[in-house]
């Protein structure tokens, strides 16, 4: 293609939204919401709130579940995101009381799809919206009204709504230890369901997607601290979308890095002729800055301190992620932590050294070990200490 990419995501884009547009080409729409809700955040402190509602009836979880996507292609995901409409009103962050708000809030503590009947100042328009920190989702209209029936409250999420003195910090963690799916606090976390009642405010998605991810990773990496360290090198793998992840696990105290690199014609390198690599890191006390990778930073860890728990052990952290020519357009941050928990359900590879981990990384990645040093701040530090070791052992 004259693009460069492989397969073209303007046309994968086209065909997923004509295959839905006779069936939201109306001021209304008749819906089982996943359930979904949506806060953007362009105009912040003032923001648009609302549901994500298919112009489908029935059992619509898949559509809001990112935890049940892995195995997805991105035709699939695609397509059942734009069918998902979007309702927007717009109030300022504090006016948690206001009547669509307070709608839009029930869905998002909803345990199950839930019947919603909107009415749009104008016909939903728009092309499915992609971005890398965020699912995707289809046309969007300003909401007239909205009615929501068939809700039945998540009775953990409802108990920590109705806490209001619970802070949201440890209304999250709370309910991530009983077991509820991260993107479900996500949701919640977003439409002022947690924190003191004073306090409460809307959170944008993309925003409250990246604060629940690290809340529950710093809680999980203090603990984590805590337990003795791997005594083995091990290599966890995840091969999805188009994008190649390599754990390696290392016999150090708590270290973590995320290195990704983006090939030509793919999402954070479009128009580039070639490979670039970012990489996020933080040693055994964390990092007090925001990681310049952005919200797969978190998600990562989140994965990764979860794992090490369920374990409890201890060990040094760097995450290598190539993304390919096929990954062709961005489905969020999800991908990251669903691909690093899809490589910790695996039998991992175990070494003795590191020379022998790494050499069996450069028999899985198509970039050679040494870039990927040259780029990691974690295993530059390593190879530049153990070169030290060697000439005071000499």
């Amino acid at each position: 293609m004259l693009c460069g990419k492989t397969r073209c995501p303007i046309l994968v884009k086209f065909y997923a939204s004509m295959k839905t547009k006779k069936l939201i080409d109306s001021l209304t729409i008749d819906g089982s919401s996943p359930p979904g809700v949506f806060v953007g955040r362009i105009g912040y402190p003032y923001v648009s709130v609302g549901p994500l509602v298919p112009p489908l009836h029935g059992d619509t979880t898949l559509l809001d579940t990112p935890e049940l996507w892995l195995g997805k292609t991105i035709d699939e995901i695609v397509d059942f995101r734009s069918t998902l409409v979007r309702g927007k009103h717009r109030i300022k962050i504090t006016d948690v009381d206001e009547k669509i708000a307070e709608k839009t809030r029930s869905l998002a503590l909803s345990i199950n799809p839930s019947d919603v009947e909107a009415e749009f100042m104008k016909k939903p328009v728009g092309r499915l919206v992609l971005n890398d920190e965020v699912q995707p989702y289809g046309p969007s209209a300003e909401l007239k009204k909205m009615d929501v029936g068939n809700i039945k409250f998540d009775h953990k999420i409802e108990k920590a709504y109705y806490d209001t003195d619970l802070k949201a910090k440890d209304a999250v963690l709370e309910l991530y230890r009983k077991g509820a799916f991260v993107s479900r606090i996500q949701k919640a976390f977003s439409v002022a369901a947690f924190g003191i009642k004073k306090r409460r405010r809307f959170v944008p998605t993309r925003w409250s997607i990246t604060a629940v991810d690290s809340m529950i990773g710093k809680e999980l990496r203090e603990k984590v601290k805590t337990y003795p360290l791997i005594n083995e090198y091990r290599i966890y793998e995840s091969w999805e979308l188009d994008n190649r992840f390599i754990v390696l696990m290392m016999p150090l105290s708590w270290r973590y890095e995320l290195v990704e690199a983006w090939y030509p014609n793919t999402v954070w390198n479009p128009l580039g002729k070639k490979i670039v690599i970012f990489s996020s890191s933080e040693g055994y006390y964390g990092r007090k800055t925001y990681a310049e990778i952005g919200g797969c930073y978190y998600a990562a860890r989140l994965a990764t301190t979860e794992f090490l728990n369920m374990e409890r052990r201890q060990a040094g952290v760097v995450i290598l992620r190539e993304a390919h020519p096929g990954y062709i357009m961005p489905v969020g941050v999800w991908n990251v932590r669903e691909n690093v928990r899809n490589a910790f359900r695996k039998t991992p590879r175990k070494f003795d050294t590191l020379n022998e981990a790494q050499s069996y990384i450069s028999s899985k990645l198509d970039i050679k070990i040494k870039r990927w040093v040259n780029n990691s701040r974690i295993l530059k530090d390593i190879t530049c200490q153990r070169r030290i070791e060697d000439y005071e052992n000499q």
